[in-house]
């Protein structure tokens, strides 16, 4: 059952798997929010763990950075480990005005300026959206912790450092409500092997204005969105068993 990548055992993932882009943050989720928690994976130091929120069992595992590493680790979950949920939850850069620090933002859809969807859909361009039943659950958990959030389109970035000197202006005016660099790889890979994938980030940063976050604040704007994403775990298995009913 182990991959290259991933040294689990089959069954040492739940079905649902939370995604920070950083090991460290996913072992702070592990021991802040999860009970029972056992380390899964620790190839390459990829932290992932396994255990349960309010009686429901959920892994979080790190997906490193940029749309490579991400697709790497999320085939792998999906394809080997039988995972059918996975939501990114990281941070972003803001470029509108209307969109501001600590903001949460939920990644309807992910632009890009990669290759990977091209070249898994046969050279045509794919639309990478959200599965929208996750996105509805992770809106209306943030609406029950009384958690503000912008809803719309990702950009998933294939340069940290974008030699571009319009690229952020560009994005401004098409409305992108966030800059990041993994959401488009991570909803290709979803679609190609039939898993539901979102994605939910904290705003660490103004690109246009150069304004950050220190990391205490970010540290307090990353909580609220991890209440959101765990709470909106409970959520969409409940939006399930309902349809599953009628």
């Amino acid at each position: 059952m182990a991959t290259p990548h991933i040294d689990a055992a089959p069954g040492d993932f739940a079905d649902i798997v939370l995604m920070p882009g950083d090991p460290l943050r996913a072992q702070y989720i592990a021991e802040t929010y999860l009970t029972d928690v056992r380390q899964v994976n620790r190839v390459r130091n990829m932290a992932g763990y396994t255990g349960t929120h309010r009686g429901r069992r959920v892994s979080v595992m790190g997906h490193g950075m940029g749309i490579p590493s991400v697709s790497i680790y999320a085939k792998e979950l999906i394809t080997e480990y039988g995972v059918t949920r996975l939501i990114r939850v990281g941070s972003c850069g803001a470029v509108r005005d209307d969109v501001a620090l600590r903001d949460v933002v939920i990644g309807l859809g992910a632009s890009t300026d990669s290759g990977v969807n091209r070249a898994r859909f046969a050279g045509m361009d794919f639309a990478a959206t959200a599965d929208f039943a996750l996105s509805r659950a992770l809106v209306d958990a943030a609406d029950k912790l009384g958690v503000s959030t912008r809803v719309g389109n990702l950009f998933s970035a294939d340069l940290f450092y974008d030699p571009r000197p319009d690229t952020a202006e560009l994005l401004r005016r098409y409305g992108v409500v966030g800059v990041e660099m993994e959401a488009a790889g991570l909803y290709g890979v979803a679609a190609e092997f039939g898993a539901r994938a979102a994605t939910i980030c904290t705003v660490s940063d103004h690109i246009l204005k150069g304004d950050s976050l220190d990391s205490s604040a970010r540290e307090r704007s990353f909580d609220d969105m991890m209440r959101v994403a765990l709470d909106a775990v409970l959520l969409d298995d409940h939006q399930d068993s309902s349809e599953a009913d009628a």
